[in-house]
């Protein structure tokens, strides 16, 4: 059986080679290719899946690939397009670590060969650390919700997972896999429908609850942990959304009340504050990394959707004692948007302490919907601020998470079509300089991206494999028998 087995792979190998055309008299082009993805000039990390690419905008019969790295070690493809052997690239690219490798693209059309001008990936000295990124799919559609469900990726090649479906819990929708510094085994999710409520795991055991109570007006929604693991803070809040008709735009979301507080995993209550339940609105938190202090948005209450536009967020935050669960006795305002005339929203710490990424738009709390909608960076340590330019598009940017080490940020853009929101990945060095950002590598990324009309929102790393039990979290949640939290 052993020598069968050789026998089959030798002669696998053969019929390969065979059909491997030999590239001769290639005439220069003169330029370097269009490629799909955009890979050209990017940095990766050396545990990234292949970056597969095709030929966009020439003709190509035929697509010749080599790659090769600074020891002369070369990766050779050919066929309808750039499609690596996943072992291959792996090994070319580690070698390669704080380097770059050189492309050589050939295409052969109408029985003649044409070689490009070589370009360039650089390979980041940082790991990503991460066994891959989660994300919810959602089809197009605002009134029905189709089947969404929250995703796995493996990194490193192109599998796809699923944690939660809507087919396993029809009539459902999944809201947001929030996980603690990218922690596989302690995250919570939101489920809303006729058995809403939230599914919180904390090191593998699920906990089904039911976080409205008298004292709040809704149930809880944006999560985000504090890195000790005891507490995860919410909004709570009315989410609606209107339509545009004959001025360019499609849809505003906005909130009719926002409060925010925090939920006591030991105890089972939700601690909560008068500063962070006014009658203006109060949303987006996020601990910093030293769970110190508690980062979150604030804006005026206006009339929606009448006064949509004048709905402008400010950075604020509060300082958390995670000993006794107490919050400070004063809000600082970061940025004031009634100073700027921008609004502010979705902070995310890295979590290094350094950075603090957010939203810019001209108005509102729903940057996927706003094409001017930009990532900025503020140091933590001098209170400077700057655009991202480096990593912005002319559509809109949102949705962003840091990996665990503050090296990597994953976002999601509507660049490459200004309807679908795609994840793109950028490395940050130690200055906050971000690197041209990726799209997420797929087998055919032409094919795949071009026949997925999904969204892919709230991206996020994760540092292992989510091992989710969907069947019991169907039970729990068709229960209709959530656990109930009480008031501190």
């Amino acid at each position: 059986m052993y020598r069968f087995i050789k026998l089959l792979i030798l002669l696998a190998v053969v019929v390969m080679t065979a059909c491997t055309e030999t590239v001769d008299n290639a005439e220069a082009v003169g330029r370097q290719p269009s490629i799909y993805p955009d890979y050209k000039d990017v940095t990766i990390p050396a545990d990234i899946a292949p970056m597969n690419f095709n030929i966009a905008g020439d003709k190509a019969d035929l697509v010749d690939v080599v790659v090769t790295g600074a020891g002369g070690e070369t990766v050779h493809t050919q066929g309808g397009y750039a499609d690596f052997d996943t072992d291959e690239w792996h090994e070319i690219v580690k070698k390669n670590k704080g380097g770059k490798l050189t492309f050589t693209v050939c295409v052969k059309r109408d029985g003649r060969w044409y070689r490009y001008d070589d370009f360039v990936m650089y390979v980041s000295p940082y790991d990503l650390q991460a066994w891959g990124i989660t994300y919810r799919r959602i089809p197009p559609g605002y009134e029905v919700g189709g089947n969404i469900g929250i995703y796995q990726r493996d990194i490193s090649t192109f599998d796809e997972f699923p944690i939660l479906a809507e087919s396993a819990v029809p009539g459902q929708c999944m809201n947001c896999h929030v996980a603690n510094k990218t922690s596989s085994a302690t995250y919570n999710m939101q489920v809303r429908g006729s058995h809403g409520g939230t599914m919180i795991v904390d090191k593998g055991k699920m906990r089904w609850i039911n976080t409205k109570t008298d004292s709040t007006k809704a149930n809880t929604s944006y999560a985000y942990w504090h890195p000790s693991g005891d507490y995860s803070a919410f909004s709570t809040n009315k989410i609606y959304q209107s339509f545009f008709v004959g001025t360019g735009r499609r849809i505003e979301v906005f909130d009719t009340f926002s409060d925010v507080l925090v939920y006591d995993m030991k105890s089972n209550k939700l601690i909560l504050s008068p500063l962070l339940m006014t009658d203006d609105w109060e949303t987006y938190p996020a601990f910093s990394a030293d769970g110190r202090t508690l980062f979150f948005c604030k804006s005026k209450h206006y009339r929606v959707p009448a006064e949509y536009d004048k709905v402008k967020y400010s950075l604020c935050k509060i300082s958390f004692d995670a000993a006794n669960g107490s919050y400070g006795e004063k809000i600082d305002t970061i940025i004031d948007a009634s100073v700027t005339g921008k609004s502010y929203t979705y902070p995310r710490p890295s979590y290094d302490g350094r950075w603090l990424l957010y939203s810019v738009t001209d108005f509102g709390n729903f940057p996927v919907n706003h094409s001017e909608a930009d990532l900025w960076m503020m140091d933590l340590k001098t209170g400077g601020t700057r655009a991202l330019d480096e990593i912005n598009s002319r559509d809109s940017e949102s949705y962003h998470s840091w990996s665990a080490d503050s090296h990597w940020i994953v976002f999601g853009s509507r660049r490459e079509n200004g309807v679908y929101t795609q994840p793109f990945i950028t490395s940050v060095d130690d200055k906050g300089r971000c690197t041209k950002p990726f799209l997420l590598p797929q087998k055919n990324p032409w094919e795949y991206y071009h026949a997925t009309f999904d969204s892919f929102n709230c991206p996020d790393f994760t540092d292992a494999k989510v091992d989710f039990d969907a069947g019991e979290a169907k039970r729990l949640i068709m229960s209709g028998a959530p656990e109930n939290v009480s008031i501190r």
